[in-house]
């Protein structure tokens, strides 16, 4: 079981000096934050976290591989992921997010950054995720091609076209 507790960071013993973390993510990981859209992985994360007056300024870059599934055929594939993020985090009297301005209680003083993390993550995967070509599961491209063939061959001989559309289709045939 992965400790979330390593990702805290207590703002108010920092130094004035840059600190540096680096972090060895993985499996375990994504399995504690429980989060919808990544389950497995392996991520290197490095912060930067620099004390000025009144805020606290963290650069993360984050590497390394995620394990998601293909939409093509919903096998696990792995997407490599590389990203650099910046948070700004204030002490104040309530927890708040606006953009990327963070307001930690002053009476805490701890910031976790675990699900930071896992949003950086999440928002550089892509949108489409697949397979490179090839490397789909077999039976599975097969099944959609049958269906998808057969889907449009039927939908085609058993629909009547609408009215509207057969006179389109005439004034298409004249010119």
């Amino acid at each position: 079981m992965c400790s979330l507790e390593l990702l805290k960071v207590d703002l108010k013993g920092l130094k004035e000096e840059e600190t540096s973390l680096d972090f060895n993510l993985d499996d375990a990981y994504f399995k504690a934050l429980d989060g919808a859209d990544v389950k497995n992985g392996s991520l290197h994360v490095s912060v930067s976290i620099r004390k000025a007056t009144g805020f606290f300024e963290f650069q993360f870059h984050t590497e390394g591989i995620v394990i998601i599934p293909c939409d093509r055929c919903l096998d696990d594939m792995e997407q490599p992921v590389e990203t650099d993020n910046r948070l700004v985090v204030k002490l104040g009297s309530a927890y708040s997010e606006e953009d990327d301005v963070i307001v930690v209680p002053e009476d805490e003083g701890i910031l976790d950054m675990a699900w930071f993390i896992y949003e950086f993550v999440a928002l550089v995967i892509p949108i489409r995720h697949v397979h490179a070509p090839g490397k789909c599961n077999p039976a599975m491209t097969q099944a959609l091609e049958e269906l998808s063939a057969d889907r449009s061959s039927d939908e085609e001989s058993n629909q009547p076209i609408d009215p509207r559309w057969e006179k389109l289709l005439k004034l298409k045939e004249k010119s």
